[in-house]
């Protein structure tokens, strides 16, 4: 068995189940894995000041947010990178030109084209947005992550072109309507990466579980990469590993098959 000595956890759909609990599996894998000294972080498309509750529930001190724009390492700054803001600025006219909504992630707060919208209340519930503000333009060069909402399948190639971004389909139910913006240069692998780096941790020794299309780049920069069995169906492609389902023991499982757990 390799010494690994990191791992990293995408949240929905990787550690979230569809009704937003934690299978009991989970749980005891991470605990397990963090008593043989591995670092475990928490790597997601979502907001750092709206997961800290999850955090504290797998104690969990570290983590990846706004798809690899911010990383934090047991309280201290890894890396903060924002959105170029003329992109923002762009994508926002496009957005209101076609009946889009976006949402804008900065780090202590999330900033929406709309409030009142059913669709954007139905977006806030699911992904327990808290910290939510209407859009006003303090906030464009502070724009850590962006979310576009109500796309029809071909729409997200009018946002493609010439911006060094790709958009990555929100993969839970009911909300395949929304794409995650992911920087060419600056996504959860690149985060990784720097934090590889950082910590003197080859890649070889490195861990990572995701299901959607956002975490590519993530399963690609370590040794041991897991698509869950519910992952998007072109994820596995990039996945070195195909684990189970987020509610059948899918980390849980990986990680045995790596003689982490038993």
């Amino acid at each position: 068995m390799t010494d690994y000595k990191i791992l990293f956890l995408d949240i929905d759909g990787t550690i979230l189940r569809p009704d937003d609990t934690i299978e009991d599996s989970t749980k005891k894998a991470v605990v397990k894995v963090q008593k043989k000294g591995v670092e475990v972080f928490l790597a997601t498309g979502r907001p750092l000041h709206e997961i800290s509750d999850l955090g504290k529930e797998l104690n969990i001190h570290s983590f990846i947010g706004y798809n690899g724009a911010y990383a934090i390492y047991k309280g201290k700054d890894v890396l903060k990178e924002p959105m170029d803001a003329h992109t923002v600025t762009h994508f926002l006219n496009i957005a209101g030109q076609h009946g889009h909504e976006a949402v804008m992630y900065t780090h202590d707060k999330n900033v929406f084209t709309t409030l009142n919208a059913p669709i954007m209340q139905e977006f806030m519930g699911k992904f327990h947005l808290q910290k939510n503000e209407l859009f006003s333009h303090e906030i464009i060069n502070h724009v850590l992550g962006m979310t576009l909402v109500n796309l029809s399948e071909n729409e997200p190639a009018l946002y493609e072109q010439d911006h060094n971004v790709h958009l990555s389909q929100v993969n839970v139910e009911g909300f395949r309507h929304s794409y995650d913006v992911i920087r060419d240069s600056i996504n959860k692998g690149f985060a990784v990466q720097i934090i590889l780096k950082q910590l003197g941790i080859p890649k070889e020794k490195a861990i990572a579980f995701g299901d959607g299309m956002n975490d590519k780049e993530m399963l690609q920069a370590v040794g041991e990469g897991f698509a869950m069995g519910n992952a998007h169906p072109n994820l596995f492609a990039y996945a070195k590993h195909q684990t189970t389902t987020v509610t059948n023991s899918g980390i849980y499982n990986g990680l045995k098959s790596l003689g982490l757990v038993n």
